[in-house]
């Protein structure tokens, strides 16, 4: 097997290639047109071809190496526009008269090839422009206009009109040759569009705008000078120099690697009008009146070319306006709405359902209506996040969105203002059913599974409502729906409350608990209580279980009903738990020591909250513990819920394996008022079932729960776990379960949950003490 180096290497990205090429290409080519001005004559031929050709292969090398399918095409637009120039100039220096100057007819010849040339170049350009484009929105396309129509002016004005005008120009080739400014500017148009563009400026479209650059700037020297021109003159020779650096900057653009960004869509870009494009918006602006001043018009058909072009330019300058205010009027209602929507589902978010409680809050009253508020939070929703993705969690979202929005009028508005929470916003005449019946519609409509990409799914709201007369701030009015909607959860799920005054009491009560319960532990308000369980077979004591109780210096007991929740929900529960199962256990251990020998052993029972099940430490946590207190594993019962398990089926198996594998006992707590399907004893892997209180009642008088609890023994018998019955409280329960297979029991019948001391009777006894004639006090 080969060894594997340690030292890492740096990531390369497929395709990626260097751009050395290109600036070598570059280099070499700006070295060769420096030697063809400056250097010998006898040079000038082989560099112009050396140039030209390399530029072409150079090209050709760039092209190929794309991947992209009909990225390529712009490209080969270019490298045919490079042969056609190539070919012209091949021409014009062969063929007897093609170069006189003036252009006579034999100067037509190279043109059929250099003007379909400049076509071939401006559709590669174009091709590159809308496939590169950043946005619709772009200014670049008005700003390139601007720049172009500026420069079509200029030159109609100082070259092609005076020209054609001009006696002296009589033949088509000369009218050709004055023409080619007009259509340079054609391709600096497009250029500027892809220079100007919001997308990526990268070194491939600097050296690509350059290339037209200077073409431009050589065609429009050709033409100003062309009576000057001849064979060996200083213009010409410049002229030759720009059309090479047109040749190889197109070259080095091929080869660089960035060039293939400009055929691939690019994001948007947004930057500030830049202080060198400021100066050229502003220069066309002044340009008309310039150049009437410094050359007017002549002659009718000339004025009727400059005035279409001054119309053109003034039309340009007032689309860039408009398109600017609108551009601007067009972001602010993006960001509007990217600041009052819900990204997700794009649904109104709380701010905008905020002021529009706030603008409905002004009518409603003289209308004699009043607004309702539907706050609807999904039951369970992390268990779609949890067992399927939050890919599928955010395509559940959206469908419920969906389906509140067809449940409602157009005119009610219904907004998501958090991860699993929607608001539906509505307002109905005074005293009206309207409200209820739209909560009652709700649950229904939920009723009906949400077709997802997982298959069918099915969750439930908890609705709460408030209502206002227009009375109620915003922010309150969500609150007070806030409010309801956890009374629904409290009162089972599933089902919808209104908001009443006495709920802000409770919330504030809540408020002071929570408050009150952070630090109780460290305070040492905590304490343990433990409740006898007894073997039904023998009456003899088999354990205890650990409760939790809190004592508060000014609150006084507080129930475990009322503060064991709000643990739950702040996670407090957590390190409370932990506390609670090692102080368990270390009583165990004293009681263990204590006890007379030959008695049963005695096993600690210690209840596992939900928040504790879903929490990554808790194996380790169960661990510690035995570890510290040299407690034995089987001498240690956690119990869980069904619900707890089923919150995260998947993650709380595993660890409720984990734990029976270090040797602890799985009780199944409150059995029946759960998920209530004897099918969980199959796979939750516990040892121990316990009946909750509320199936007792009755039980041992001819109750219908007898029927329950007998199943309940035979199922969990069958599979091999055994029974403990809660809330015992007669010897008419005893006897029935005893008779039944009961295996154990709890309850008021053998003992109260009391502190450790008070169960010291319990501790030197071989037989219950209810044969005693009396309970440990």
């Amino acid at each position: 097997m080969p060894a594997l180096s340690s030292t890492p290497r740096p990531a390369v990205r497929p395709g990626s290639r260097s751009a050395a090429p290109a600036w070598a290409f570059l280099a070499c080519g700006a070295l060769a047109v420096v030697l063809y001005a400056f250097g010998p004559s006898v040079l000038r031929l082989s560099l112009f071809l050396a140039v030209t050709i390399g530029s072409i292969v150079a090209t050709v090398t760039g092209t190929l190496r794309l991947r992209v399918p009909g990225a390529r095409r712009p490209w080969w637009a270019l490298l045919a526009a490079e042969i056609a120039f190539l070919g012209g100039a091949v021409l014009r220096a062969t063929v007897p008269g093609a170069d006189a100057m003036p252009p006579g007819p034999a100067a037509l010849l190279p043109d059929l090839l250099v003007v379909p040339g400049y076509l071939v170049y401006a559709y590669g350009l174009i091709d590159m422009l809308r496939r590169r484009r950043a946005g619709e929105d772009d200014p670049a396309r008005v700003d390139a206009l601007l720049i172009g129509t500026g420069a079509a002016l200029a030159a109609w004005a100082f070259l092609t009109g005076p020209r054609i005008g001009a006696a002296a120009v009589s033949t088509v080739p000369q009218i050709i040759a004055a023409c080619f400014p007009m259509v340079d500017v054609l391709l600096l148009v497009i250029v500027a569009q892809l220079v100007l563009a919001d997308g990526a400026r990268r070194p491939a479209l600097w050296l690509l705008g350059t290339s037209a650059g200077v073409m431009f700037v050589g065609d429009l020297l050709y033409a100003l000078h062309e009576d000057g021109l001849s064979t060996g003159s200083p213009l010409l020779t410049l002229f030759d120099v720009l059309i090479l650096t047109a040749f190889f900057t197109v070259g080095a653009a091929a080869l660089h690697p960035t060039m293939r960004t400009l055929a691939e869509p690019q994001a948007v870009v947004v930057r500030n009008l830049g202080v060198v494009r400021t100066i050229g918006i502003a220069a066309v602006l002044v340009a008309p009146s310039v150049m009437a001043i410094v050359s007017p018009p002549s002659g009718g058909w000339n004025s009727v070319v400059w005035l279409a072009l001054s119309v053109l330019l003034t039309g340009t300058i007032v689309a860039r306006i408009v398109r600017a205010n609108n551009s601007r009027a067009r972001a602010e209602r993006a960001a509007r709405h990217r600041a009052t929507h819900d990204a997700l589902t794009d649904l109104p978010n709380r701010e905008l359902l905020t002021e529009t409680i706030t603008r409905w809050c002004h009518r409603v009253a003289d209308e004699g209506q009043e607004i309702s508020l539907l706050f609807i939070d999904l039951d369970r929703f992390k268990m779609v996040n949890d067992s399927w993705g939050h890919v599928v969690g955010d395509e559940l979202l959206c469908a419920v969105a969906g389906r509140l929005g067809a449940a409602v009028r157009s005119e009610d508005l219904v907004c998501r203002v958090g991860g699993d929470e929607f608001v539906i916003l509505t307002a109905a005449p005074s005293q009206s059913t309207f409200v209820e019946s739209l909560a009652k519609r709700l649950l229904t409509d939920f009723a009906a599974p949400f077709i997802l990409s997982v298959g069918s799914v099915i969750i439930t709201p908890s609705i709460g409502v408030a209502r206002s007369d227009g009375a109620t701030e915003a922010l309150e009015l969500i609150r007070d729906a806030d409010t309801a909607m956890y009374k629904a959860k409290r009162s089972g799920r599933n089902g919808y409350a209104f908001f009443d005054r006495t709920l802000h009491e409770q919330v504030r009560i809540r408020v002071d608990l929570e408050q009150a319960l952070r630090g109780a532990l460290d305070r040492g308000e905590l304490s343990v209580h433990y409740q006898p369980i007894v073997d039904l077979a023998t009456d003899e004591l088999s354990g205890f279980e650990a409760l939790m109780r809190w004592n508060h210096p000014e609150l006084g007991t507080v129930s475990p009903l009322e503060f064991i929740p709000i643990a739950e929900d702040t996670g407090l529960i957590v390190e409370s738990g932990a506390w609670l199962l090692e102080e368990a256990a270390a009583q165990l251990v004293r009681w263990r020591a204590q006890r007379p020998a030959g008695l049963p052993e005695l096993h600690i029972s210690v209840n596992i909250s939900v928040r504790q099940l879903r929490d990554a430490a808790l194996v380790g946590v169960v661990r510690g513990v035995l570890d510290r207190t040299g407690l034995p594993a089987s001498a240690l019962w956690l119990e869980i819920t069904e619900s707890g398990v089923m919150e995260d089926p998947e993650g709380v198996l595993a660890d409720l394996r984990a734990l029976r594998d270090l040797g602890v006992t799985l009780c199944i707590d409150d059995f029946g008022t759960g998920y209530s399907s004897l099918s969980y004893l199959r796979f939750i892997p516990a040892g121990i079932v316990k009946i909750d209180r509320s199936f007792l009642a009755g039980v041992g008088a001819g109750s219908a729960n007898e029927a329950i609890v007998r199943a309940v023994v035979a199922m969990a018998h069958t599979l091999g776990q055994e029974v403990v019955a809660e809330g015992v409280e007669t010897l008419v329960q005893r006897d029935w379960l005893r008779e039944h297979g009961c295996d154990r029991a709890q309850g008021w019948l053998y003992g109260a949950p009391r502190p450790a001391k008070a169960q010291l009777l319990w501790m030197d006894r071989s037989v219950s003490m209810l044969h005693l004639g009396g309970l440990p006090s």
